[in-house]
């Protein structure tokens, strides 16, 4: 690298840092004048870095590609839930809050080192085409499916609405892979699952937060009292692995069993960033008990949903200790497509408080079941009824719907 550039180089790696630290600070528009407290000497370090892998590693390697990587390992080491996002990264992150994508509408998962149809969307194109839950899937338009590409397959089945793509699929015993052309489309993702469990009992699975559940979830509640032709007496509230996702989505959810207070407080260092969501009148339940199933899985915004149910004493814990992500991030679209998703506030339950790297502790500690739901596969009718948490939970709304007390009790083990 001649003196010339590395000096441009220096320069340019400069206002990369002061940018950034200027908007890791206050987030906004108005920085203070570039080089005032610039770290020149990190400058000069992470140039002379820069200079000496482009010229000695063991392949070639443009400043493009390594400035990107110092980019990305710069948010990245901030905390484990701020990156910077690509094109591509952004645009996933975009698909997955607003509930709905271009592809072929299937769920898949890992099982014994398959790629295997855990659901199949209704009236989706993979459905219009006969693929079915069971069939594995060999290859994607003549490329194999490995164990180790389940987001490469997930990301291959997606694209352009109106595009083909061809899928290989392997059934029952059969050696010889059968062929599907599926014509992809729009796809809506559904993250609520609903059941009536038994007369008078209802039951909510939300698997994530995205920006379609909360409609979603009031639908699937009127649905339930419609079948149910009468009131519901409890719910089972399922946020067992829901990873989180659209706050609003969230706090909506809370909303429909509270008839007020406050849903969630955040704090950090900018206005934007500090806030209070409360509720409004109306118990979609009126009263009714509910128990909300939790684990190691739920997380973010399914935290915020359980901590602010426990928090008013309008729902009982039962499960494990939930992860602990207590902090709220935002999207900041930058130039070229690209983003950045900062961690800009801590969040708090009702009562005061974080659960940060802490998590919430079930009032009925369950132990770990084997035969509990999987993670990320979706469930049917028949699993949930015989899912040993759902069915101790049922017997737990019986119990507090016979006795006519509150649904929050004694912590019990």
């Amino acid at each position: 690298m001649r003196s010339h550039a590395k000096q441009l180089l220096i320069l340019l790696v400069g206002m990369v840092l002061g940018l950034a630290l200027g908007l890791a600070h206050d987030l906004r528009a108005e920085l203070a004048p570039l080089g005032a407290d610039l770290p020149w000497s990190d400058a000069h370090t992470l140039a002379d870095v820069l200079e000496r892998v482009e010229q000695d590693y063991v392949d070639p390697v443009g400043d493009h590609r390594l400035l990107q990587a110092a980019i990305r390992g710069m948010v990245a080491s901030l905390d484990p839930y701020s990156e910077y996002l690509d094109r591509d990264a952004y645009a996933q992150v975009r698909i997955d809050s607003s509930g709905a994508y271009s592809g072929v509408g299937l769920e898949v998962a890992m099982q014994e080192d398959q790629a295997v149809v855990a659901a199949v969307f209704a009236g989706s194109p993979a459905a219009a085409a006969g693929i079915v839950p069971g069939d594995v899937i060999q290859s994607i338009d003549g490329i194999a499916v490995t164990n180790a590409s389940l987001a490469e397959t997930i990301d291959r089945l997606r694209g352009r609405a109106g595009s083909l793509v061809r899928i290989g699929i392997l059934r029952g015993l059969s050696p010889t892979p059968l062929m599907f052309s599926v014509k992809r489309s729009r796809v809506e993702l559904r993250s609520v699952h609903s059941l009536l469990l038994a007369p008078g009992y209802g039951y909510l699975r939300i698997a994530e937060f995205s920006e379609a559940t909360a409609g979603e979830a009031k639908a699937a509640l009127r649905d339930l009292i419609a079948r149910n032709h009468a009131p519901l007496r409890g719910l089972v509230l399922d946020l067992r692995d829901n990873p989180g996702g659209v706050l609003e989505a969230a706090v909506s959810v809370a909303d429909d069993f509270l008839d007020g207070g406050v849903i969630v407080t955040a704090k950090g260092r900018t206005p934007d960033a500090n806030f209070e969501m409360d509720a409004t009148a109306g118990d979609a339940l009126v009263g009714a008990p509910i128990i909300a199933l939790v684990n190691g899985g739920s997380a973010s915004a399914a935290e915020i949903v359980a901590g602010a149910l426990h928090d008013h004493r309008r729902a009982l814990l039962m499960g494990q200790r939930t992860f602990g992500k207590g902090s709220v991030q935002t999207v900041i679209p930058l130039a070229g497509g690209r983003a950045l998703k900062l961690t800009t506030s801590l969040y708090y339950t009702p009562s005061g408080k974080s659960i940060n790297h802490i998590g919430l502790e079930p009032d009925v500690v369950l132990p770990m079941d084997p035969r509990s739901a999987a993670a990320g596969v979706p469930i049917r009718d028949a699993a949930i009824a015989a899912d040993p948490e759902v069915r101790r939970a049922l017997a737990e709304l019986r119990l507090e719907a016979a006795a006519h007390r509150p649904a929050l009790s004694a912590a019990r083990h």
